[in-house]
């Protein structure tokens, strides 16, 4: 089977449009779910803790894929199925598990949050369960998909986001059932995704199974299980957030990551280059993707900041009215955002250069790995910011909803800096980075003019109006930007290029400067 030349840009193009399809359409599913909640009802951040309670059960869904994706990108035969068949195994476990202690800890985790009656949320939780299966199998198809043709992951995305909101819309606006329609939409998204990888995947699942992989993988997997449970752990403090600051700090929370994640969207753009360094090993590809990126992420983080009051309003303007101030935890979790955009360029460097699971894995090998360093990172983090979190939630946060919230995102963002740096420091021990100081001076320079003229524009409470400064915003930075970059000028013309499936010249950019 020949194999099928990845095309970087192209792919980020495709997965980034499918991702700004859908910030389109979280905001409409997400302003219909958060506009036909009550106002004082638990409801919206039930939703939030269910977001953070089922990664805690999908633990196992990457033990595999990150195995099967290197052997799939190097053309190994049958490993698309065998990867399969083991995160069925996993899935069945893991929702087995679910079922059977959600029931026994939920009384008590929504009766600390202030939920009246938690009994009769533990059918929705139960629901739930199914989005544990679903995960567990898109884990293994994207993996799959992005090794080979990374841009069909996109079609995926914009096909599941569209599905949501269509069926959401149905059962939460017809039929009255908020929290129901949000669950159920989704599980029925997911579905549909699933049903549209698993077609492309058609050819690999005909291929045999080959246990002989399984042994390799399942040894490598204790690294996996090691980042995993250091993520999980990670996550911890928004458990306790929930736990100590309340249903309504979460809600604070939850509303301002809607908006901070778009700016985690811009990452789609180097979505190709993971897969990509780990069969050319070119220190061009990191500096194109992160020019890429940047080029986006820098002022989608301004604009998150300079309008945040006006983006909380758009879901809930009496949780607005009620803890002024919280924007600012908008604010801050946008500049967390910027940072994961960047070390997710760098992640991609790390994991592509490493060559451990090339010779005969062994723990000892594993252990001396860049990767195993990389992921010990997570519990770094963790011993920093769940202490800390602990001590501000149980003494000056405790049951302060906006004071709790903001106490929590500022710490885990500080924690996620520091490691940051750690990571810039090791990818530096393994490949040459190039990073486009000039690009990213041209990026910033547009930035602030773009920030300008959104901070003299009036303050907006009105749904239209927030959109419309939002698209004078986007103008004005890509005015800016085509008036004094070169390459933004022919981009047009090079992503017509790309889409036709034409080679990209060499660039003539001489001078670059090294982090």
């Amino acid at each position: 089977m020949a194999k099928k030349e990845i095309r970087l840009q192209y792919t980020g193009y495709v997965i980034f449009a499918a991702k700004l399809i859908g910030v389109a359409t979280g905001l409409i599913f997400q302003f219909i779910l958060a506009r036909a909640i009550a106002p004082g009802s638990p409801e919206y951040g039930i939703w939030g803790n269910l977001a953070t309670i089922i990664p805690y059960f999908t633990l196992f869904a990457g033990l595999v894929p990150f195995w099967v994706m290197r052997c799939v990108a190097r053309q190994q035969p049958g490993a698309a199925k065998t990867g399969l068949a083991m995160n069925l195994l996993f899935s069945v476990i893991s929702s087995l598990v679910y079922l059977a202690i959600i029931p026994l800890i939920l009384p008590s985790l929504l009766s600390e949050a202030g939920v009246a009656n938690p009994s009769a949320y533990l059918p929705i939780y139960l629901i739930a369960s199914v989005q544990i299966f679903e995960m567990y199998l898109i884990g293994i198809f994207e993996p799959c998909l992005q090794a080979s043709t990374p841009e069909s992951v996109g079609y995926g995305l914009i096909l599941q986001q569209v599905a949501r909101v269509i069926v959401a819309y149905i059962i939460i606006v017809l039929l009255g059932q908020p929290l129901l329609g949000a669950l159920v939409g989704t599980i029925i998204a997911l579905f549909a995704q699933l049903i549209f990888y698993y077609r492309l995947l058609t050819a690999e699942m005909k291929q045999r199974i080959r246990w002989t992989y399984v042994k390799d993988w399942l040894k490598g997997s204790v690294l996996i299980i090691y980042s995993v449970v250091g993520s999980q752990v990670m996550a911890f403090v928004f458990i306790m957030l929930f736990y100590f600051g309340g249903v309504r700090s979460m809600e604070i929370y939850y509303l301002a990551l809607q908006v901070a994640t778009v700016v985690t969207h811009a990452s789609s753009l180097s979505f190709a280059l993971y897969p990509k360094l780990l069969t050319e090993q070119h220190s061009s590809h990191v500096r194109d993707a992160m020019k890429s990126v940047l080029m986006f992420a820098l002022p989608m983080a301004v604009g998150a900041i300079i309008m945040s009051h006006s983006y909380m309003l758009l879901f809930r303007p009496e949780t607005v009215a009620e803890f002024p101030g919280s924007e600012i935890v908008l604010s801050v979790l946008a500049l967390d955002s910027l940072v994961i955009v960047v070390s997710g360029i760098y992640s991609s460097v790390l994991t592509g250069v490493e060559t451990v699971d090339q010779q005969k894995l062994s723990f000892k090998s594993l252990a001396k790995s860049k990767l195993f360093l990389f992921y010990s990172l997570s519990f770094v983090h963790s011993a920093i910011s769940i202490p800390l979190t602990y001590y501000a939630l149980t003494t000056f946060a405790f049951q302060e909803p906006f004071t709790a919230a903001l106490s929590v995102v500022a710490i885990n963002s500080i924690a996620r800096f520091a490691m940051f740096l750690v990571l810039v420091i090791v990818v530096r021990g393994m490949m040459k980075v190039t990073v486009p100081w000039r690009s990213i001076g041209k990026y910033g320079l547009a930035s602030a003019a773009m920030a300008a003229i959104l901070y003299l524009l009036p303050p907006s409470t009105r749904i239209s109006t927030t959109l419309l400064w939002t698209v004078i915003g986007g103008a004005v930075y890509l005015g800016v930007l085509v008036l004094i970059d070169k390459e933004t000028r022919s981009l047009p013309k090079t992503v017509l290029n790309e889409v036709r499936g034409k080679k990209k010249p060499t660039s003539n950019e001489t001078h670059v400067e090294t982090i």
